[in-house]
């Protein structure tokens, strides 16, 4: 299962950031302590799978994380978005649907505001996440572009 996880820390010299190998991470509070180690600011959680979907967890300090998903149906298929997003249910096929084969429609869940204080809206968010021909990377960079932190994203990427 290809993934990248790079959390991006606001400290009082700027953003920082690293990428982290999440095997062994047990749950979200493990995940959120590992955030912290990265700086003692709102430390943002990038996590993108088989590019398939992005999601974010946000750390304001010692608070609760908060979480969000660009498509709530890989908390079915992936045991990492099942850990991030372990408050939200599974979709399930409609059973008025007469093909098997039709899948549920891909919905963003969770906190949409997680990154509003960075200049994305709630709506903005939702219309990055619903862009036809978007892949996660190209949101990630635009929220990263937007706070202000692309270039940390680009030396954790390696690019």
């Amino acid at each position: 299962m290809p993934y990248f996880a790079a959390v991006l820390a606001q400290t009082s010299r700027g953003w920082v950031g690293r990428e982290l190998d999440l095997a062994g991470v047990e749950d979200l509070d493990a995940l959120a302590d590992q955030m912290r180690e990265t700086g003692e600011g709102t430390a943002l959680l990038f996590l993108e799978e088989n590019e398939e979907y992005l999601a974010i967890v946000r750390v304001d300090g010692d608070g609760d994380p908060r979480t969000f998903i660009s498509d709530d149906r890989a908390v079915g298929t992936s045991v990492l978005a099942e850990m991030i997003m372990q408050d939200i249910v599974v979709p399930e096929p409609n059973e008025d649907d007469e093909e098997e084969s039709i899948k549920p429609e891909p919905e963003a869940v969770g906190d949409a505001e997680i990154v509003a204080s960075f200049g994305i809206s709630a709506d903005s968010l939702l219309e990055l996440c619903a862009e036809e021909g978007y892949l996660p990377a190209d949101i990630m960079t635009a929220i990263c572009e937007k706070a202000g932190c692309v270039e940390v994203l680009d030396e954790v990427r390696g690019t």
